[in-house]
């Protein structure tokens, strides 16, 4: 039975964002199968939208005549439309049903990392993401490749026959499919020339300018025609390093990431035959006893979002200022939306140093209300979605998230339960008399405390 419940942790930590409160009591015995089918079933789709409504193509606010008040009002919806967007995604995170798919909506959304100051841009890319999070990998790459949000921020509106922009075509074969050392730089050359004249409108719809694109023959990948963009993709994904790459870093980020060679060879074989299918991908891994070996369980450090998402999963809360939920993104290095650059966000150790420990150890007694935030972002940070303001500065005076936890409702929950058991990956490496000492032994101050210790960090 213990066996069971280490089991299910590590899947729901890994294919979501950790156990809900509702899931605690049957954890215990429920059937790993029974289980995975829940985690892959999807329901009816549904976009994260934000409610402030669009400004109109035509009242370009940000073009280099627009009175500075104009441009102030634009940033100022922009940022509320942007961060409505990323508090819908986290809440989308802790609460829906279709955990699997929002964890892997998680992953892509760093994989196909993208930053631009647009939120009409940034939802249909999100959606984009979302909505073939667990589908066809080929269906992905070429709706995120045609998303505005994408080409405008690896700057393919510029590449156009006789002046080819490289950047676009060598961000796809680098970071998004094939990975260094798979093509040279005369396939980023040619790759390019292959891109011109996708572009998009200001609607936001994708569009092939035939004026702009290169008609000559262009060599790439090893073969020889006049390629557009769709036929540049379909060559890379023919390439069986196309699927050892994706494959690998999904092994990393789910699985481990001191990678097994053989394990993941055969996950990519099985990938590239089913043309493929991720939902079959991700099936196979949670479904393998390797999976759930010892060395692959616990030895992940949780992301912020996934700390911020995992114990708002498992403390019922009620947010009365969300937005200040943006500003603990900002403080532990992880804004969704926002990734540092193309390359999205580096995990593991990156996310600990020494003022992000500190704060992660206390985030649980600031949101249980017993100590006060006291940090402010170091003066190098930029991540005020690139708008720097007032409003929007942080200091030390910082007003809390002004969160209410359901404190009755956990301890029905965890009446005769030991906490540690499912609230800590490896409860065995975990001194309980350190725990204790601290404590009054209610239910309340041993979650608190559970939660600020170095090993609620891993996953």
């Amino acid at each position: 039975m213990a066996d069971t419940l280490l089991k299910n942790k590590h899947l729901l930590w890994r294919a979501g964002f950790g156990p809900g409160i509702n899931q605690i009591d049957d954890l215990k015995n429920k059937n790993i199968k029974t289980l995975i089918n829940e985690l892959f079933k999807e329901e009816s789709f549904t976009e994260i939208i934000y409610d402030t409504p669009d400004i109109e193509p035509a009242a370009d606010y940000m073009n280099s005549t627009a009175p500075a008040e104009k441009k102030k009002e634009m940033q100022r919806i922009y940022r509320t439309q942007n961060e409505e967007l990323n508090l819908n995604f986290l809440d989308k995170m802790v609460n829906s049903k279709e955990q699997m798919r929002e964890k892997m909506a998680f992953f892509w959304h760093g994989h196909f990392a993208s930053r631009v100051l647009n939120p009409k841009f940034n939802k249909q890319l999100l959606n984009t993401i979302r909505k073939n999070a667990l589908g066809s990998f080929k269906d992905l790459l070429f709706e995120v490749s045609q998303a505005p949000a994408m080409l405008n921020f690896l700057n393919n509106q510029q590449n156009k026959k006789d002046h080819p922009n490289e950047n676009f075509a060598r961000e796809v074969m680098e970071l998004f499919t094939m990975g260094r050392g798979n093509y040279t730089e005369k396939d980023v050359r040619e790759g390019a020339r292959a891109f011109t004249g996708w572009s998009y409108d200001k609607e936001g719809n994708f569009k092939e300018r035939k004026n702009q694109h290169d008609e000559e023959t262009k060599t790439f990948l090893g073969k020889t025609g006049n390629f557009n963009g769709s036929d540049a993709l379909n060559i890379i994904l023919e390439q069986k390093a196309t699927a050892k790459f994706i494959t690998a870093k999904v092994y990393k980020f789910f699985v481990n990431e001191n990678i097994d060679q053989n394990i993941v060879n055969t996950l990519s074989t099985s990938f590239y035959n089913s043309g493929y299918d991720i939902k079959k991908l991700m099936t196979e891994i949670f479904s393998s006893s390797w999976f759930y070996e010892q060395k692959n369980i616990g030895n992940r450090i949780k992301s912020p979002i996934e700390l911020m998402a995992g114990m708002m999963r498992i403390l019922p809360m009620n947010i009365q200022n969300p937005e200040n939920l943006i500003v603990y993104q900002k403080l532990l290095g992880q804004m969704l939306l926002y990734p540092p650059n193309v390359a999205g966000w580096p995990n593991g150790r990156s996310w600990i140093d020494s003022s992000t420990l500190m704060l992660r150890l206390q985030v649980p007694q600031i949101w249980s209300g017993l100590r006060p935030l006291e940090y402010s972002p170091r003066q190098d940070d930029d991540i005020d979605m690139g708008m720097k303001s007032k409003e929007t500065a942080l200091n030390k005076s910082f007003k809390n998230p002004n969160i209410t936890i359901d404190w009755n409702r956990v301890d029905q929950i965890f009446d005769h339960k030991n906490c540690e058991d499912y609230l800590i990956q490896k409860p065995q490496s975990l001194d309980m008399n350190t725990v204790n000492n601290f404590s009054d032994k209610s239910t309340k101050m041993t979650i608190i405390n559970l939660m600020s210790t170095p090993e609620y960090q891993l996953m």
